[in-house]
């Protein structure tokens, strides 16, 4: 069995060495043998929010390997399992380039899971997602983590968010000094987020940072719930 490399807190040291040991660590990570890479405490506020949202349909916004839509689809069938929801779950995943997910997600059983291949700026990849999304959706933004994408996909992206449901902005961290890895990282995550909520549109929704739940998370301020 293949595991990320471990890391172990000091207590007494430094919490920014903690976070880059992290980082590091979950670059290496996955789900089912397909690459993973989310933290686990995100993960399992994700768990949370889609028990309490119950939605059908999981709006992902950058695919990379595949494994993060296998979770998805993974929790929705666990949903369905508990009659929690009622409906065939679907994760509609969409990036620019599946060849790597594709292949990845042919070697495993993935019902459920839709490849929209498109930009997310482009209007035709929306009306393309717009036709696969079931009752109650829950999206995710995890594209480039540059202004022009997250912003692009907030836009686009939020009609598709019900009443009390959540789009997660992921990433924001790229725009934390303290929280970034290298120079080489992107920016423009939470300037995009910060732009957007002061839309009409985004000011439909709140920022939910008490459901950064569990002291690390590479989602600051990146947890919104339409009001």
């Amino acid at each position: 069995m293949t595991h990320p490399p471990s890391v172990t807190a000091d207590v007494t040291g430094a919490l920014r060495e903690y976070w880059l040991a992290r980082v590091a660590q979950h670059t290496q990570d996955s789900y089912a043998g397909l690459p993973l890479s989310k933290f686990p405490e995100d993960l399992r506020t994700y768990e949370h929010l889609l028990w309490e949202d119950a939605p059908d349909t999981v709006i992902e916004i950058g695919t990379q390997a595949g494994g993060s839509a296998l979770w998805f689809r993974d929790r929705l069938l666990d949903l369905q399992r508990y009659s929690r929801i009622s409906t065939r779950p679907r994760v509609i995943t969409v990036d620019i380039d599946h060849d790597s997910a594709r292949e990845n997600l042919a070697r495993t059983p993935s019902e459920g899971i839709e490849l929209v291949t498109g930009d997310v700026r482009d209007p035709a990849t929306v009306a393309a997602v717009g036709r696969l999304v079931g009752d109650r959706c829950l999206v995710i933004e995890d594209s480039a983590h540059e202004y022009d994408t997250t912003y692009a996909a907030l836009d686009s992206f939020a009609r598709f968010v019900p009443a009390g449901g959540f789009f997660v902005v992921e990433d924001g961290c790229v725009d934390v000094d303290a929280m970034r890895l290298d120079d080489a990282w992107p920016r423009g995550v939470l300037p995009a987020l910060h732009d957007w909520l002061a839309t009409e549109q985004g000011r439909a929704f709140r920022v939910r940072r008490d459901l950064e739940l569990y002291g690390v998370s590479c989602h600051p301020e990146g947890f919104l719930q339409r009001t």
